[in-house]
């Protein structure tokens, strides 16, 4: 099923996935209907089946096989972005708002655009490291598309992620030099798992570069991120919290019909890289 733009029943739909369930559990549905009888991995883990033919396997062959798991997805055209991230990053205290990655801000939904204290959509993965601009794929995927501030986007701007620099205008808590960005403390760990979902998920087998990570920064167009050593550390001294899960969630039950196995699987980082 491919949805583009949010109709009125996934805005129902997404709704649900955002308030009916309970913040510490949001990540605990699967779109397929549950066995009466769970299984025992299942009742240890909600998602076992998801992952069932990742199960066990660690190093490349771990990564191969989350990616065929994940590539099968519905995709969502660049301008019907705009309307999924106003549900995807719905302020869980105000619902005509959404929080901005780096700023941590809470900011009107209406508020979209390219003026300067707008929001705009911020690609984690810097959408020159691959050339992959704005094409459906990569260019669109809401894992790791977020809201924010027009100025602090600009800001960070295609940088590698690595720690130091000073001070970002509206963004409290970031830094940034001439090569990289740091992001608050509070959503490193997010940024670390929506760079490994893309290394995962882009291997170059869709008509799109092969995304990996390395270990460098200035990467400039190439198709690579950095620095993994550092988001290995963001992965483990911020594990996923309610609003991540529950963002997953959302992008599972309503747009793309995949998951992002880091924040199931946050241990995977360290089995893989």
């Amino acid at each position: 099923m491919r949805i583009s733009r949010l109709t009125p029943w996934a805005a129902a739909l997404a709704a649900a996935a955002l308030f009916a369930v309970p913040a510490a559990a949001s990540a605990g549905q699967q779109r397929t209907t549950a066995p009466e009888s769970p299984t025992a991995a299942s009742a240890v883990d909600p998602y076992a089946d998801y992952y069932a033919s990742a199960q066990g396997k660690t190093g490349a062959a771990l990564k191969t096989a989350l990616h065929d798991i994940i590539k099968t997805q519905s995709k969502v055209t660049y301008d019907g972005v705009w309307n999924a991230l106003k549900v995807t990053d719905q302020d869980p205290a105000n619902p005509n708002n959404v929080i901005l990655v780096y700023s941590g801000r809470s900011q009107s939904k209406a508020t979209n655009g390219g003026g300067v204290n707008d929001w705009n959509r911020e690609h984690v993965w810097a959408k020159s490291h691959g050339d992959f601009g704005t094409a459906t794929g990569p260019g669109t995927d809401l894992h790791h598309l977020r809201p924010e501030d027009v100025t602090v986007n600009s800001t960070r701007g295609n940088k590698d992620f690595d720690k130091g620099g000073s001070p970002v205008s509206e963004a409290p808590g970031s830094l940034t030099d001439g090569d990289s960005f740091e992001p608050r403390d509070a959503v490193k760990g997010d940024v670390a798992r929506m760079l490994l979902y893309m290394a995962v998920r882009y291997d170059g087998g869709d008509g799109f570069a092969d995304l990996e990570m390395n270990d460098k920064v200035n990467n400039g167009s190439a198709p690579l991120f950095g620095r993994i050593s550092l988001l290995k550390q963001w992965n483990q001294m911020d594990p996923p919290d309610a609003f991540e899960q529950r963002r997953n969630q959302v992008i599972f039950d309503v747009y793309q019909h995949n998951r992002n196995p880091f924040i199931d699987h946050p241990e995977w980082v360290n089995s893989i890289w």
